[in-house]
């Protein structure tokens, strides 16, 4: 396929807080600025990792404006919400940002019919004339969105062009894919199933590790598209460690990746509530992972 719109390595950025929990553009600003130079080709901003369900749509929309005027590479809007109308309403005012797409997602909790999925979003997508990536995450919301579905929502709306899929079914990826076509842009939504996902047609990925792994993932991603397998297991084996601190039931995404980053110096704060704040073994813990990569850097 040809290069896609959105980069092959994308960054799922976490939302940098004050220390009285206001948001901070400034740590958002330099942050995005890191992330690129680490090897990110573009960021999805106020996703799950960015914490949007705790984020109002002024902070969301201020958020936006400030990531995308930061970096040139392709900026996409966490802009939904199980709320259809909201999703709508947020969706449509998001291209005066300066953003280049949105972040779709299946809506959390209600659990609706796969006619359901299709109708919110499709609705999402004519709601913008920006392109649009779905996003496939069932642990988080409860429902799969089935291969089918994905297709007749891209053969609907035209503007549907990617899909970032953390379900962790490889045989529904490889289908999808098989079916899509090139000209749409299947991303794994998972750094552990970065490989598995390539092989089969991903582009890339959209990534949490990328915040303090960003040169080893996008070293990975360009072995694949070289077809130096080798190479390409070989850094994935190294970053073993990284897929296993991101996420934890003891410190759930995106309190790693925060802790992760304090570790390299980017000033994030804590996460806001529901999410806990972070505690000396989550600190420790990221100190070796970041050390481990730095000592495999050389």
């Amino acid at each position: 396929m040809n290069e896609p719109i959105f980069g092959r390595l994308l960054t799922a950025m976490v939302t940098p807080f004050a220390s009285d929990g206001a948001l901070d553009l400034n740590g958002a600003s330099d942050l995005a600025q890191f992330l690129v130079r680490e090897g990110s080709e573009g960021l999805v901003v106020a996703g799950s990792t960015g914490e949007g369900s705790s984020l109002s749509d002024d902070e969301k929309m201020e958020l936006f404006s400030c990531v995308a005027q930061a970096v040139s590479v392709p900026v996409l809007a966490g802009s939904t919400f199980a709320d259809t109308a909201r999703s709508v309403a947020l969706t449509s005012r998001v291209a005066d940002t300066g953003v280049a797409g949105v972040l779709a997602t299946t809506p959390a909790y209600a659990r609706p019919s796969q006619a359901g999925l299709a109708a919110h979003l499709g609705a999402v997508a004519e709601s913008t004339a920006l392109p649009v990536m779905l996003y496939d995450v069932p642990a988080r919301t409860g429902r799969r969105l089935d291969p089918a579905t994905t297709l007749e929502v891209r053969r609907l709306h035209p503007n549907v062009v990617a899909l970032k899929d953390a379900s962790g079914d490889v045989a529904g990826a490889a289908h999808l894919k098989a079916a899509a076509g090139d000209d749409f842009a299947l991303y794994s939504g998972d750094d552990a199933n970065v490989l598995a996902f390539m092989a089969v047609g991903a582009v890339g990925l959209v990534s949490v590790a990328a915040h303090w792994a960003g040169p080893q993932l996008r070293a990975l991603i360009e072995a694949v598209h070289a077809n130096e397998w080798a190479r390409a297991r070989e850094i994935n084996e190294q970053l073993y460690e990284s897929y296993r601190f991101e996420s934890s039931e003891l410190y759930p995404n995106p309190m790693p990746a925060k802790a992760a980053l304090r570790e390299v110096g980017q000033r994030v704060g804590e996460c806001r509530l529901p999410h806990g704040h972070s505690d000396a073994p989550l600190a420790r813990a990221a100190a070796e992972v970041v050390a481990a990569l730095r000592g495999v850097r050389g």
